[in-house]
C-alpha cells in the first residue's frame, strides 16, 4: 500500500493547467468534421507514438480457447491470459508491458447481451469496436489517468467543461475503502469536486468474474447537450450524458470465498467505444447519424420500399426507423463474424447469429419492404465502412394459436425460433408469453453437472514466481524412440515443488484431498492444441504400493499442473516416478497424425481454400472441422479415405523441429489456425524433413503444421483410418468424425455386413412382391430396424451415404404396398360389415342397426350403420359422422346407409357414445 499512497503527495499543477486551458476551447473547430477512420488512427497513434505503447492487432471474434465466452466481448479478452497469470512465457503475449488496440467485440448473448435494445435506442449495439490501452505491471492509475484526459482534450478538442468523471466510493460490506488516489489524480490534473462523482460497486468496480482479477474503476462521461450542471443525470442511462471511456484498475484478485486479496502486480485495463466516441467528435447525439452508419442507412433506404431514415424512436410509426437500425447494426454483425468463421447455426455463438440473421430478415422485409436478397447487397458498404478493422427464406410468417411457456419453448428448441422474436411478434399483437414456465423450463435444459478443475489462480502464479519456482520443465513428452515397432517412452523422476489445494498453495495435502501437483520435470502431455491430457499415476519414494491417480494435467502461466486426489499425504519436496498410461497417449498420437494427414488429404481433394476451423484428439477418435460449401459427396469421402490410407501405407516419417516463429513462418503450404503460438514453435511435418522444407520455394503437396502435440514417429501406425461422420455444423462449416486402427477395421467390417443385409432385403422385395398384409407389414419394419442400424452404427460415411439411398427407396416401396393393402382390407372387411348390416336391418326393419370392428392391423376400427325409413331425423349418415368423429376419424353416406373408420383399439367408448346419440335422435 506505500506504493499507493506516495502517489497523492506528488502534484500535477501542469496538468491542473491543462485543464483550465482546454475548458475555454470552442468545441466548433475542426473536431465535427473528423471523419471515424481518423478517430481510430489519432487513438492507435496516440499511445503507440507518443507514450510506448506495442499495436496489437485485433482478434478474431471467435474467442481463443475460452468457453465461458460465446464471443470476444470486450477489448481485454485476449489479454485474460496475462492477467490471470497463465501466458505461455514463450509467447510473444509474454512480453508485453503496455499495448493498445481496437478490438472487434460482440454482445448478443450470456452476461453482456446488447440484442434486445438495437434500435429501440440510438447508441446499443450488437457490434461495435473498443478502442483501449493497457498496462501489465507498468503504469498505473496516475498515467492512466493524465494519458486519457490529455487525448480527450488536447488530441480530440473535447471541452472539458462537457466531461464528468465517476470515482468507486467504496463497499462496506466487501470491506472496500473509497478510491481517494483515483479521486485525488482527478482533482490534480483540474477536474473541479462537483464534476467528480463517487459510485457504488455496480457503476464502479470492475470484476472479470465471481473469482480473479477485478478493480476499482473511473468512467469518463459526456454532457451532449453542455452549458449546465448535468451531475445528476451521470449514470441514469439517458441519451444526453453518455459513458464514453473506462479506467480499470486491476489491483484485487476475487477468491472463491469472495475475500479480496491485492494483486502481486497492477494493471490497467481500459475501454472506449468507437461508435460512441465518433458521435462526441462529430457533434452528434445518435451513433447512427455517425459516418460509421450514415452510408448504410442510406443503402438500405435505396432497396427499400419506405422512406429514409429518421432517427425517430420513442414515435416511430411503423417501426421504420427501428428497423433501419436493426438492419444497419445486424448486418455488421453479421458481416464480421461470417468473416471470422462464426456462422448462422444451431447452437452456441451459432444459433446467436442465426437469431440476429432471422430478426434482421424480418425487420428487412415486414418493415422496410426489401426484396430477397437485401442483406447480402449491404456487405460491400459495410466492408468499405469497417476496411480498417480487417475484415476479414427471406421471412417468417409463424401463427401463434397458444402463448404457453411450453409452446414458446418448443418453437425454439425445436425449430430454431428466437425467443426475442417470439417475445417480439406477440408484444406488437398485445399478448405476452409466461416467462415463468418459460425460465422453468429453460433452467431444466441447460442442468449439466460440470466438474471443476483444480487450476492455479493468479495470486497462486505470481506466488510461485515470486518465489523463484522455475516453470516446469515438459519436454520428456517428446522423448519417446520407436524400436522394432515398439514405442518406448522415458522414465521420469520428479520432485515435488508446489501443491495447491483450490484457493491457495500449501506445503502438504492429506488422504483423500484433491489438489494440483507441480513438479519439476514431468512427462505427461497437458491438454493443449486440441489433443487430451495423459493419463496415468504417481507413486511416492517409500510408498511404491500406492497410487496417486492423475486426474487430468492442465498448462497454466509455464507450468504444468497436475490434478490428483492425495492417496495418502502428499508434500513439496517429495519425489515421485511418473507413469505414463502407454496405451492411451500412444492412441492419442496415432489420431494427432491421422488429423494432420486428413487436413492435408482434405486440401488434395476438395481444393486450397479448405479451412481448419477446429479439431479435437482423443484416444477413442478424432474430430476436424473445416470451411466446405456443403457435405462431401460419396466419391470426395471416398478419395479423402483413398487418399489418407496412402500415406498410412506408406509408412512416411513425421518430423519435428523446433524453431524461431517468424522462420517458421516462412515454410510455404504452412498450416496455422487461429491461435497464439510460443516462440520458439514446434514445426511437425508428414515425409519431408522441416529443414528440407524451409529451403523448398517450390509448392510441394505435404503435411507441414505449427502443433505442440505429441505425433507418431512413422505414420504406419496408424494403420488405417475410417471417416464415420461427415456433416455441415453451419452453412460452410463440416466436421468429420474419424476412427484409426482396430476401430476402424471395425467399423469396415460393420460396414460389410450391413450392406450385406441391405442387399438381402433388396432380393426379397425384388424376387417376389408381399402378397399378405403381415407380410408387408413385416418386411416395412425390418427396413425401419436396418435404417436405424446404418444411422448409429460406426461405419464408413461413404457407405453410410449410400445405404441410406438405397433403404429409402425400399422404404417407399414397402410403405406404398403396406397402404394399398389396408386399404383393400378396409374395403373388404367395411363390405362384410356392410352385407351384415343389411341382412340385420332385413330381418328387423323397424331396428336401428350398427356395427364396430377392429381393424386388426391399422390400430382402427370400422362402421357401419342402416335406419328405417320411417324417421327422417335420424340420418344414417350423420350417425356415422359422429361416432368416427368422437375418435378421430371419419364417415359418409346416405340418410338410410353410412359408413367410416375411427382410432383406437378400444371401441367402448365409441358403442355408448352410438347408443347416446341414437336416443336422443328417436327421442325427437
Amino acid at each position: 500500500m506505500l506504493r499507493l499512497l506516495l502517489r497523492r503527495l506528488r502534484p500535477l499543477s501542469r496538468l491542473r493547467s491543462l485543464f483550465s486551458a482546454r475548458s475555454d476551447r470552442s468545441f466548433s473547430g475542426y473536431v465535427p468534421g473528423l471523419p471515424a477512420a481518423r478517430v481510430r488512427s489519432t487513438f492507435l497513434d496516440f499511445f503507440r507514438e507518443k507514450h510506448g505503447h506495442l499495436l496489437v492487432p485485433s482478434s478474431p471474434v471467435r474467442p481463443r480457447g475460452d468457453p465461458s465466452l460465446l464471443f470476444v466481448n470486450a477489448g481485454m479478452n485476449q489479454f485474460k491470459p496475462i492477467f490471470l497469470g497463465r501466458a505461455d512465457p514463450r509467447s510473444e503475449m509474454a512480453s508485453y508491458r503496455r499495448v493498445v488496440n481496437s478490438q472487434k467485440c460482440v454482445r448478443a448473448g450470456g452476461k453482456h447481451n446488447d440484442l434486445e435494445d438495437v434500435g429501440r435506442d440510438v447508441y446499443h449495439h450488437t457490434f461495435f469496436e473498443m478502442l483501449g490501452n493497457w498496462s501489465f505491471g507498468d503504469y498505473f492509475k496516475e498515467e492512466a489517468c493524465s494519458m486519457a484526459w490529455s487525448l480527450l482534450t488536447e488530441h480530440y478538442g473535447i471541452p472539458a467543461d462537457r466531461l464528468y468523471v465517476s470515482y468507486f466510493s467504496g463497499d462496506a460490506e466487501s470491506g472496500l475503502t473509497a478510491d481517494e488516489e483515483t479521486r485525488q489524480i482527478w482533482l490534480d490534473i483540474g477536474v473541479p469536486p462537483k464534476r467528480l462523482l463517487p459510485f457504488g460497486l455496480k457503476e464502479n468496480f470492475w470484476e472479470m468474474g465471481d473469482t480473479g482479477p477485478c478493480g476499482p474503476c473511473t468512467e469518463i462521461h459526456y454532457d451532449h447537450v453542455g452549458g449546465r450542471d448535468a451531475s445528476s443525470l451521470v449514470n441514469t442511462d439517458g441519451p444526453d450524458v453518455v459513458e464514453i471511456w473506462n479506467l480499470v484498475f486491476m489491483q484485487y484478485n476475487r477468491d472463491v470465498d469472495r475475500s479480496l486479496l491485492l494483486l502481486p502486480q497492477f494493471s490497467v485495463d481500459t475501454g472506449m467505444g468507437l461508435e460512441r466516441l465518433v458521435s462526441v467528435l462529430q457533434g452528434k447525439q445518435s451513433n447512427y447519424d455517425t459516418d460509421l452508419f450514415t452510408p448504410l442507412l442510406h443503402a438500405i433506404h435505396q432497396r427499400s420500399g419506405v422512406g429514409p431514415y429518421s432517427g425517430r424512436t420513442g414515435a416511430d410509426l411503423g417501426k421504420v426507423d427501428t428497423a433501419y437500425r436493426v438492419v444497419a447494426d445486424h448486418i455488421r454483425t453479421l458481416s464480421v463474424c461470417i468473416a471470422d468463421g462464426v456462422h448462422p447455426g444451431m447452437s452456441g455463438a451459432e444459433l446467436v447469429l442465426r437469431r440476429i440473421l432471422r430478426r434482421a430478415v424480418r425487420f428487412c422485409v415486414e418493415v422496410l419492404q426489401a426484396p430477397r436478397g437485401t442483406l447480402a447487397n449491404l456487405v460491400p458498404t459495410v466492408t468499405n465502412i469497417l476496411v480498417n478493422i480487417s475484415l476479414n427464406d427471406s421471412g417468417l410468417n409463424e401463427y401463434f394459436v397458444r402463448t404457453s411457456g411450453s409452446v414458446a419453448w418448443s418453437l425454439h428448441r425445436d425449430l430454431g425460433f428466437p425467443l426475442d422474436l417470439v417475445d417480439l411478434m406477440l408484444e406488437e399483437r398485445g399478448v405476452r408469453v409466461d416467462h415463468q414456465e418459460l425460465d422453468r423450463l429453460m433452467a431444466e435444459n441447460q442442468k449439466v453437472s460440470v466438474r471443476s478443475q483444480v487450476t492455479l489462480d493468479v495470486v497462486s502464479l505470481a506466488e510461485l514466481h515470486g518465489a523463484g519456482v522455475p516453470h516446469t520443465d515438459d519436454s520428456l513428452k517428446y522423448r519417446y524412440t520407436l524400436d522394432q515397432d515398439r514405442y518406448v517412452f522415458p522414465a521420469c523422476f520428479a520432485t515435488v515443488l508446489a501443491l495447491y489445494d483450490g484457493q491457495t498453495l500449501v506445503s502438504e495435502v492429506t488422504e483423500g484431498q484433491r489438489c494440483g501437483v507441480i513438479l519439476d520435470q514431468t512427462c505427461f502431455y497437458s491438454e493443449q492444441g486440441g489433443q487430451s491430457h495423459d493419463q496415468g499415476y504417481f507413486t511416492r519414494d517409500g510408498l511404491q504400493d500406492v497410487l496417486y491417480p492423475v486426474e487430468s494435467v492442465i498448462h497454466a502461466g509455464g507450468y504444468v499442473v497436475h490434478e490428483v486426489t492425495a492417496a495418502d499425504s502428499l508434500k513439496t519436496g517429495d519425489q515421485v516416478q511418473l507413469h505414463l498410461d502407454q496405451a492411451h497417449r500412444l492412441s492419442c498420437m496415432v489420431k494427432h497424425t491421422a488429423t494432420h494427414i486428413l487436413n492435408l488429404a482434405l486440401r488434395e481433394v476438395l481444393g486450397p481454400s479448405v479451412q481448419q476451423r477446429g479439431s479435437h484428439v482423443s484416444a477413442d477418435r478424432l474430430r476436424f472441422d473445416f470451411s466446405v460449401k456443403g457435405s462431401l459427396s460419396v466419391s470426395q469421402l471416398q478419395q479423402v479415405e483413398r487418399c489418407v490410407n496412402d500415406i498410412i501405407s506408406a509408412n512416411q516419417i513425421v518430423h519435428s523441429q523446433e524453431l524461431p516463429l517468424h522462420k517458421a513462418r516462412t515454410i510455404r503450404g504452412l498450416r496455422t489456425v487461429d491461435e497464439v503460438y510460443p516462440d520458439p514453435v514446434r514445426v511437425v511435418s508428414v515425409g519431408a524433413p522441416v529443414s528440407e522444407l524451409l529451403d523448398d520455394q517450390t509448392d510441394r503437396q505435404t503435411s507441414v503444421e505449427l502443433c505442440c502435440g505429441t505425433h507418431l514417429l512413422q505414420t504406419g501406425s496408424i494403420q488405417d483410418l475410417v471417416i464415420v461422420s461427415e456433416r455441415q455444423l453451419v452453412k460452410g462449416i463440416s466436421r468429420i468424425v474419424a476412427v484409426t486402427g482396430p476401430d476402424a477395421a471395425r467399423a469396415r467390417e460393420a460396414g460389410q455386413v450391413l450392406s450385406q443385409n441391405v442387399d438381402y432385403l433388396s432380393n426379397r422385395l425384388s424376387g417376389l412382391a408381399p402378397t399378405s398384409l403381415d407380410s408387408s407389414q413385416r418386411f416395412a419394419k425390418e427396413v425401419g430396424v436396418l435404417s436405424d442400424a446404418v444411422d448409429n452404427t460406426p461405419i464408413p460415411q461413404w457407405q453410410r451415404r449410400d445405404l441410406q439411398s438405397r433403404l429409402r427407396t425400399l422404404q417407399r416401396t414397402s410403405n406404398t404396398a403396406v397402404r394399398k393393402l389396408e386399404t383393400r382390407e378396409v374395403s373388404t372387411y367395411l363390405t362384410v360389415l356392410m352385407k351384415t348390416v343389411n341382412q340385420l336391418s332385413s330381418a328387423s326393419p323397424h331396428s336401428h342397426v350398427m356395427l364396430l370392428a377392429h381393424q386388426r392391423h391399422s390400430g382402427k376400427f370400422l362402421c357401419a350403420c342402416q335406419v328405417p325409413k320411417h324417421l327422417p331425423s335420424f340420418q344414417a349418415s350423420d350417425w356415422a359422422v359422429a361416432v368416427c368423429h368422437l375418435r378421430g376419424g371419419s364417415a359418409g353416406g346416405s340418410a338410410l346407409v353410412a359408413k367410416g373408420t375411427g382410432n383406437g383399439s378400444d371401441i367402448s367408448e365409441a358403442l355408448s357414445w352410438a347408443k347416446t346419440f341414437a336416443r336422443q335422435k328417436i327421442q325427437l
